[in-house]
């Protein structure tokens, strides 16, 4: 299924699907797997998230949560200790099928290691939607997420800003597999070779999201690159990544314009002391609840959109205090 915008459509949901299950319920969740199921009398949503450790997915966790407590549901919200471990988020995914929930939130690492899994929920009659990144095929029936296109063309434009309209500029980012990283990348991509004849991308390179790689990549693209005038992180340990490079070799700061994206206590503190130009936000409390609500409604057959843009934002020294910015910032 093509995620397109504002396309509503009715959930093709059985009254049959509408099974409680029988565990005991918990609203936690974590990287070990915790959490045993709905309570019985209550509908109960399993939620299979990329990972758990980076503050943007524990921000996910209590929009979701928050969400649960209004609809008065019972969630369950893990994910793998690092983005890098898709048979891990796979098993987390098959033993949330197995415990029958009323509706699964999956939020997909490898788009096509997600397909075979999920059609064992459609032959369950299980609702499955998704956040932040969808599976290939046809089973999800929504996306709550951050239109990553738009995302991406929005730090280009910033990043065009700040260095004046030309020079060069590197790519460190987070996937080449899963639609978050193939997406922020091409946003920024395509506006920069649209917008801006005069700015050249030299390097893209890939850090699985971990800020010890992503330090490395960095530093080795600065020295491969005397000229470079910027480096665009796709997402908080990317961004983290360029941020502890430029400390490590002792850069002066702003010397290298860091366009980031997330939020979370490093980058912000990076923008206040000048390290990082300023970056892009999403609304990551906003996407888990969202999410919820897509999944309760779904289980209860009622219309669910395609997709939900819970929208981006760029941030630096100049708004980072102001209220609606701080609104969908997260430490």
């Amino acid at each position: 299924m093509k995620f397109g915008k504002k396309t509503a459509f009715a959930a093709l949901v059985a009254s049959a699907a509408l099974v409680m299950a029988g565990c005991a319920g918990d609203t936690g969740g974590g990287d070990a797997g915790s959490g045993d199921g709905g309570s019985g009398d209550k509908m109960y949503i399993a939620l299979v998230s990329k990972g758990f450790q980076h503050q943007f997915w524990q921000a996910v966790k209590k929009g979701a949560e928050e969400r649960a407590a209004e609809l008065g549901v019972d969630i369950t919200f893990e994910g793998p200790a690092a983005e890098t471990e898709i048979d891990a988020q796979l098993q987390m995914l098959q033993t949330a099928i197995d415990k029958g929930p009323d509706a699964i939130a999956y939020a997909a690492l490898d788009p096509e290691a997600c397909v075979t899994p999920l059609e064992q929920a459609k032959a369950k009659d299980i609702p499955v939607v998704y956040f932040d990144a969808p599976c290939d095929g046809d089973v999800g029936l929504s996306l709550s997420a951050t239109d990553s296109k738009v995302a991406g063309a929005l730090a280009a434009e910033h990043m065009a800003e700040l260095i004046g309209g030309k020079g060069e500029v590197g790519i460190v980012g987070h996937s080449q597999i899963n639609s978050t990283g193939v997406e922020r990348r091409d946003g920024f991509v395509e506006k920069i070779e649209a917008d801006y004849p005069d700015i050249k991308i030299v390097d893209i390179q890939y850090g699985d999201g971990d800020h010890l790689k992503s330090a490395d990549i960095a530093k080795a693209m600065i020295a491969a690159h005397p000229d470079l005038k910027g480096i665009y992180g796709t997402n908080e340990g990317s961004a983290i990544g360029v941020v502890n490079a430029v400390n490590e070799l002792g850069l002066e700061k702003g010397k290298l314009t860091i366009v980031g994206f997330d939020s979370g206590a490093a980058q912000i503190n990076a923008i206040k002391d000048g390290t990082m130009a300023g970056a892009i936000t999403q609304d990551p409390i906003g996407i888990g609840a969202q999410v919820v609500q897509a999944a309760y409604d779904a289980a209860n057959g009622k219309d669910v959109e395609e997709f939900y843009d819970t929208g981006s934002y760029w941030y630096d020294k100049t708004n980072i205090d102001d209220p609606k910015i701080a609104a969908v910032l997260y430490e």
